[in-house]
């Protein structure tokens, strides 16, 4: 589901999902999620291979400025590119889940934290995605779904992915 409420789906999250349309797709969402000119649309229509990428961007951007504001939405294409362009530490913008301390034990499992950040809807599909591979804590895969993590290491901040386009930040406080 494409929620626009931010409290259901992070704006990058949103702007991930317009980015990620199908190529088939791009010109006909551009028509009708946006207020580009038709003559804006025609001309990014035309881009093929590569250059398609960056019609896929101004679709995304363009679409979240009208649900979340020309602000988040320059915000979102900011921390995708540092996240999948750029090689920086991809944290940026990222959504952020804050978890209490209160909530947490000393160690919490790496599972229960995929959970708990919302990137699964269950401890049992976290395991799976650990799994399959698909886990990962700070850029690197998680190979044990028994593992755990220390409260202390999320006082700072912990990258967490789950597959390539899903990513949060969490922090314990």
């Amino acid at each position: 589901a494409v929620w626009l409420n931010a409290d259901r789906l992070p704006v990058f999250d949103y702007w991930q999902y317009w980015r990620n349309s199908r190529d088939a797709d791009v010109g006909r969402f551009l028509r009708l999620f946006t207020e580009l000119a038709a003559d804006e649309i025609a001309r990014l229509e035309r881009l093929e291979g590569a250059e398609l990428n960056e019609a896929k961007k101004v679709l995304a951007t363009e679409a979240t400025a009208l649900a979340h504001g020309r602000a988040a939405a320059t915000a979102a294409a900011e921390a995708a590119r540092a996240q999948f362009e750029a090689g920086e530490d991809g944290t940026t913008g990222l959504p952020v889940v804050t978890l209490t301390r209160a909530a947490l034990r000393e160690h919490v499992g790496v599972a229960e934290l995929f959970h708990l950040a919302g990137l699964t809807a269950s401890n049992g599909e976290a395991r799976r995605l650990i799994r399959a591979g698909g886990a990962r804590l700070d850029d690197t895969p998680v190979v044990d779904e028994t593992a755990t993590v220390p409260v202390a290491q999320l006082t700072a901040g912990l990258k967490l992915s789950a597959g390539k386009k899903r990513h949060v930040r969490v922090r314990a406080a």
